[in-house]
């Protein structure tokens, strides 16, 4: 467990906030060849990342639309050939409803709006994460006041929203009042992993069977904040990915003291889900880029690196 011990006593003050299609291409975190974190650890092709000469290719379509705005995390997941984006549109108002987007490529790098009006409208969703397990697709999503939700859907249009997630400590009581957003999970082997973070402050993991009630697997941050600068005030987790049999899990962080703040894209490993070493070469962009809300998507050749707020951009390997 990473912990930063300057957190400690507020961190005890709160507790007492992709797809399949990626984890079945190769890695994709590479630091730079450092003693104590060898290349087995952080595959270059995980970590040394250029952006696309085009960028940014999907932004919000602006003022007369209902996604004048996007916001926090949107998701793509590549199916055979048919890429799809889940994302935040609004009217960029700070109290303006967060309504659910989407769009469809052939290549992820030419995007087509489905419509001209949001999937989703009648309800909060913010910071999405969809992930297909059998037939159907699921999401977690933030929703008003930061409250973790799932949905569901057979058809990646039409979701059904299922409810604020019910998270509990290892003793079995509910989560104390509160926000709990940047909802992330991972499923293996019949359980679900949740990860999530509160306000910014540390990211938790909880786990299910039957997505109906998630149990802590500890009380304390699985991941926390620093001890470096660039995620010594805000972290979250943003997508887990198993490769070589270890998980990499692409986050987000800022220690940045500016308003609005400045956001940077890392990297952490973990054998066990529980258990996580930061990148030393984190962030894997400079943080004056301020690209957030990281995934990595294996295109059926190599894996790209996206960053979705507040527009989507990609990066490629870099080359040699």
């Amino acid at each position: 467990m990473i912990f930063n011990a300057r957190r400690t006593s507020w961190l005890l003050a709160t507790v007492c906030c992709g797809g399949l299609a990626c984890l079945a291409g190769p890695s994709i975190f590479a630091p730079a060849l450092v003693a104590e974190q060898p290349a087995a650890e952080f595959p270059a092709e995980l970590v040394h990342w250029e952006p696309y000469a085009k960028n940014p290719i999907f932004t919000a379509a602006g003022p007369g639309h209902w996604d004048e705005k996007i916001r926090e995390r949107g998701w793509i997941l590549k199916e055979g050939d048919q890429w799809s984006l889940w994302y935040t549109g609004y009217d960029g108002t700070k109290a303006g409803r967060r309504m659910l987007g989407y769009a469809t490529s052939d290549d992820g790098l030419i995007w087509t709006r489905l419509a001209q009006h949001p999937l989703i409208d009648e309800f909060w969703v913010e910071d999405v994460h969809v992930q297909k397990v059998g037939d159907m697709y699921y999401m977690v999503a933030e929703g008003l006041n930061d409250q973790a939700q799932l949905l569901t859907s057979k058809d990646k249009v039409h979701w059904k929203g299922l409810g604020t997630l019910d998270i509990r400590y290892t003793d079995g009581k509910p989560l104390t009042p509160g926000p709990f957003g940047t909802p992330t999970t991972y499923y293996e082997d019949g359980t679900w992993y949740l990860f999530y973070e509160r306000s910014d402050q540390g990211v938790w993991l909880a786990k299910s069977k039957d997505l109906k009630v998630w149990n802590h697997v500890q009380d304390e941050p699985v991941i926390a904040l620093g001890p470096e600068r660039y995620d010594s005030k805000m972290i979250a987790v943003n997508q887990i990915v198993k490769h070589k049999g270890k998980y990499y899990a692409v986050y987000h962080g800022s220690g940045s003291t500016e308003k609005p703040s400045l956001w940077t894209t890392n990297l952490a490993v973990s054998s066990d889900l529980i258990h996580w070493k930061k990148y030393s070469g984190n962030p894997l962009r400079p943080e004056s880029e301020n690209k957030s809300s990281g995934e990595l998507v294996y295109d059926g050749e190599q894996f790209r690196l996206y960053t979705l707020h507040d527009k989507v951009q990609v990066h490629f390997p870099k080359k040699k």
